[in-house]
């Protein structure tokens, strides 16, 4: 999955032949990377060797997850704030356009008023090295803006594979898809993606993130694949919550595949200086460090085994 080339998109957007003015409700439909922002507490300026691992780790997944789903968004309600190029009913379309002479493949976005206030769209692009081809769709999504500001819910779908046969050149190394949903007033985002791994195996992954009012949260990342040793695949598993000062606890979880009947678990946490304040784990990987009275969530959390 390589989230850089469609970054261009939303400077592409000035080619765009401008005719009609964006209806204000069209441009608020679309919710803003802002909107869906995961709030992680920090670093405080520790260098990383002071930092509890899974506090890392945890920064690390939401930040990568959470910058797939902005970037969706940033580019999306970039090309609308544009005036329209053309309107076809209750269709908006902008472009076809590309960035300059040298780049290999068009553009389009197409947004469509439902009519009972929700909306659909849809991204397409268009290989230049293809003489005839469609415009193939590379990101689709419905938004319902309907519960109002800030209380909205979506989906957006990102196909990579389609990224790639559009414009081989700048994505050379995509791959897979991403199916994401959010609710705006449940300060709530997941992302279910399927891809494949260096050696050609499939994985799967799922990713979940809750806000809180307060600035605490929670994170549920789960990975089905070869994590080594065998073909057979396991289920790894790190569910993080994080209080509004910081403090937080990580749980994690491998089991199946390679493991047999094993099921090995970790747990870390770490105080408002995200340095380590506990340590245990089933296989003795490392020794038990501090007191587990001193984490921000006294026990372990892990949703069950399939």
């Amino acid at each position: 999955m390589n989230l850089k080339p469609l970054l261009a998109l939303s400077l592409l957007t000035g080619a765009c032949i401008k005719q009609d003015q964006t209806p204000d409700e069209l441009r608020t439909a679309i919710p803003t990377s802002d909107q869906v922002g995961i709030k992680l507490p920090g670093s405080a300026d520790k260098t990383l060797g002071q930092l509890a691992n899974w506090y890392v780790s945890t920064r690390d997944v939401t930040r990568t997850f959470n910058g797939g789903s902005a970037w969706v968004l940033v580019t999306v309600h970039t090309i609308v704030e544009f005036p329209v190029t053309t309107v076809n009913g209750n269709t908006y379309t902008w472009g076809p356009w590309s960035g300059d002479a040298l780049d290999p493949a068009n553009y389009k976005l197409d947004v469509t008023a439902v009519g009972d206030g929700t909306y659909t769209y849809q991204l397409q692009g268009q290989p230049k090295t293809v003489a005839g081809a469609p415009f193939e769709t590379i990101i689709s999504g419905t938004s319902d803006p309907r519960a109002g500001e800030d209380k909205g819910t979506g989906e957006f779908f990102i196909d990579f594979d389609a990224a790639k046969r559009v414009n081989p050149v700048d994505n050379a190394n995509s791959k897979g898809t991403v199916d994401a949903k959010y609710d705006l007033a449940a300060k709530h985002l997941e992302l279910n993606i399927a891809s494949t791994n260096d050696a050609g195996s499939p994985v799967n992954a799922e990713y979940k993130y809750d806000a809180q009012a307060d600035g605490g949260g929670a994170m549920l990342f789960d990975v089905l694949g070869d994590a080594g040793g065998g073909p057979a695949f396991e289920e790894s598993t790190l569910r993080s919550r994080w209080e509004a000062n910081g403090a937080g606890r990580a749980d994690g979880r491998v089991t199946g595949g390679d493991l047999g009947a094993t099921t090995v678990t970790a747990s870390e946490c770490w105080g408002t200086t995200f340095q380590r304040t506990y340590y245990t784990d089933s296989a003795a990987f490392a020794p038990t460090e501090g007191n587990v009275a001193d984490c921000a969530f006294a026990t372990a959390d892990l949703p069950p085994t399939d």
